[in-house]
């Protein structure tokens, strides 16, 4: 029998098909529809922003680094524009050979290749890292040509650090460097790191590091609408950088390169005051090193050279050296004795060249000694038995409490971080300074020959160089300061920066008088007459030799059995002039033997500069570099017929400079390596 299809049930079933599908569809467009009603409506501002975000691009804009001048607008620091050649680790395959294609395209020097291992060891992998630096247009052009070879590398433009004067107050002025995890911390943590975006350098020595915060400046930002692939089309919108203002100083480029000149290459430091306001007007620290070396990432052969020194040029001696201060501590403790009532002017010691305590024989002037010895001549003629007896009869807390106002021991408040106290000792430093109980007491000889400067007494020269100065200026202290001013890089304002006034520490005015006259009485009648023969001016002054290495009670000093770096330091305090002082000093000459044959010549052509206009000749300056005593020889120049001393940009001229031909070329620092170590204890 023959079936017949039901055309009616199978019309009705796929109705019921078409009705399931068609709400299927609709479904899904009204899920569609509602999804673009979420998109379009609910998130519409959301995925703008979002879609804004992946066409453009927020770009930090690093702020150009103020200048650092000295007090007549010298360029100590400033900045050169120059192209660099930069590598991203991240981006590149197996570096070595990379960097060896690069090679036949761009000169490579095996000192770029350390210097750019060096910063890969202190750097994340994804920063961008400079290869070579100070690349000529033609050099730019070449790698442009095939720059489709090397990727991960590029070219940019950049400000670089630039220290015109190379050496000179290299410890003042200080350098900057990459930025390391430390430091990064340190900015996380002050709220900073917002304002180091897009910068990768900051200040870590000197005056760079301890007014960083005016010489940085703040940061920019750029709104740039990019590429699919990630590259630059156009500027949609800016804020632009503050440049970091300019920082002042009080030091005087002229005078800091005299002093510098007359030191050669003898191990030392000098710090020269303004009395009457704590200015600092040469701080010289010798020997030193080139900052440029540091602005680019030093090389290790280089690093080696200078960290490894037996001269040690990274060290700040006037900031960071102590030494013995010798008998220029003795104008201190005769004010000391006439302030305290131990002594009156005219009480008398008899120098029969030694002096014994408690069965031990203390020396002083060869054998005969200088007899009857009042205050005035204990300083002029330098008698130690006169303070060896002081010293017994005041004590050591005494000396202590005396000494510490005039801040040895103490740090001074210097705008330069990094200051050392010293050791000004009490009972109570001793106890401190010791574990053992044996060791923590203190004996009455110990105080004997902190009365002459030597014992425990270790002081910077920055420190006898304010006591000097609060001395010159009748007991008056004033901190002593680096930056006189700072100026406003948008305004061009120059605001002076604060200082605290100064402190009258209540000196009587005729003991101040004494004291005075007897240290213009060495320059007159004493151990410095030889050397200020013939001088302009009058001065006060006070020579020191403070010994490196103990000698034996029984054994005499003889310097040419001594290896070189334990032999006597020369000093020299002074200021100038007597009347009304206009510069107080203190300096030290490693190593170099009597005060007055190797420090006071220094002071002298310091104060021939300073008070007198003169600059020494050129036969004077190497009389005086090999240590040479007496009065200066040749005849002295007036300043301004003196060549290459350093001068402030002409009139019109800019500090800001295309890569400079005097920066430093590729190649390891040279150093002399010598047999003397500093003494820095």
């Amino acid at each position: 029998m023959t079936e017949f299809k039901d055309v009616e049930r199978e019309i009705a079933g796929f109705r019921r098909r078409l009705v399931v599908i068609g709400l299927l569809v609709l479904l899904a467009f009204g899920g569609l529809f509602a999804r673009l009603v979420v998109l379009q409506v609910g998130r519409h501002d959301d995925l703008r922003a979002q879609a804004e975000r992946n066409r453009t691009a927020i770009v930090p804009v690093a702020p150009t680094r103020g200048h650092i001048l000295d007090r007549n607008g010298v360029v100590l620091a400033s900045n050169y524009s120059a192209y660099t050649l930069e590598i991203t680790p991240s981006k590149v395959g197996p570096l070595d050979p990379a960097i060896d294609a690069l090679s036949e395209v761009i000169e490579i020097t095996p000192r770029d290749r350390r210097r750019f291992r060096k910063l890969l060891d202190e750097s994340r992998n994804f920063e961008s890292l400079p290869i070579r630096t100070r690349l000529s247009d033609e050099e730019v052009a070449r790698f442009a040509a095939q720059r489709y070879r090397f990727p991960g590398m590029d070219i940019k433009a950049r400000l670089f650090r630039y220290y015109p004067q190379g050496e000179l107050g290299a410890h003042v002025v200080g350098y900057i460097g990459r930025i390391n995890a430390a430091e990064k911390t340190r900015l996380e943590e002050t709220d900073d790191e917002g304002n180091y975006k897009g910068t990768e350098y900051i200040g870590k020595l000197g005056i760079e590091q301890s007014y960083e915060a005016e010489l940085h400046g703040k940061t920019g930002v750029e709104q740039i609408e990019t590429s699919a692939g990630g590259r630059a089309v156009r500027r949609l919108a800016s804020s632009k950088a503050t440049p970091g203002n300019t920082v002042v100083l009080s030091i005087d480029a002229r005078l800091q390169k005299l002093v510098e000149e007359l030191y050669g290459e003898r191990r030392g430091a000098l710090v020269a005051l303004d009395p009457k306001t704590g200015e600092v007007l040469a701080f010289v620290s010798k020997p030193t090193y080139d900052p440029n070396l540091f602005v680019e990432g030093i090389d290790q052969e280089s690093w080696t050279a200078l960290s490894e020194s037996m001269a040690r040029p990274l060290l700040n001696r006037a900031l960071r050296g102590t030494y013995p201060p010798g008998s220029t501590y003795k104008p201190f403790m005769g004010l000391a004795a006439l302030e305290t009532g131990k002594r009156r002017p005219g009480d008398i010691t008899n120098d029969a060249g030694s002096w014994t305590f408690g069965g031990h024989t203390y020396r002083s002037h060869g054998d005969g000694g200088l007899g009857a010895v009042d205050m005035h001549r204990s300083i002029v003629k330098s008698s130690n038995v006169y303070y060896y007896a002081l010293a017994n009869d005041m004590g050591v807390d005494a000396i202590h409490d005396f000494m510490a106002p005039l801040t040895f021991g103490q740090t001074t408040g210097l705008d330069l971080n990094g200051e050392v106290r010293g050791v000004l000792p009490s009972q109570a430093w001793k106890r401190k300074a010791y574990r053992r109980p044996e060791h923590q007491k203190w004996y009455a000889g110990e105080t004997i020959s902190l009365g002459i400067g030597q014992g425990y007494n270790t002081f910077t020269m920055l420190q006898l160089a304010q006591a000097t100065s609060i001395l010159a200026n009748n007991g008056v202290k004033h901190q002593p300061h680096l930056a006189l001013a700072v100026e406003d890089s948008v305004t061009g304002e120059r605001r002076p920066v604060v200082r605290e006034p100064g402190v009258n520490l209540n000196y009587k005015p005729e003991n101040v008088a004494i004291i005075r006259r007897a240290l213009v009485g060495v320059t007159q009648e004493g151990t410095a007459t030889r050397v200020f023969s013939g001088a302009a001016y009058l001065s006060g002054g006070k020579t020191g030799t403070a010994q490196a290495v103990t000698i034996g009670q029984k054994s005499k000093y003889n310097a040419a059995a001594l290896a070189e770096y334990q032999r006597d330091h020369a000093l020299y305090m002074a200021f100038a002039p007597a009347d009304k002082p206009t510069i107080a000093l203190a300096l030290i000459v490693e190593n170099a033997g009597w005060g007055a044959e190797a420090a006071a010549p220094i002071a002298r052509r310091v104060f021939d500069f300073w008070v007198a206009g003169l600059y020494p000749s050129e036969a004077d300056l190497a009389h005086v570099r090999a240590g040479k005593g007496g009065p200066p020889v040749g005849k002295p120049r007036p300043i301004a017929e003196v060549p290459d001393l350093p001068a402030p940009p002409s009139v019109g001229g800019s500090m800001a400079e295309a890569a400079p031909e005097s920066a430093p070329a590729p190649g390891p620092v040279q150093l002399a390596q010598t047999r003397a170590s500093a003494v820095a204890r």
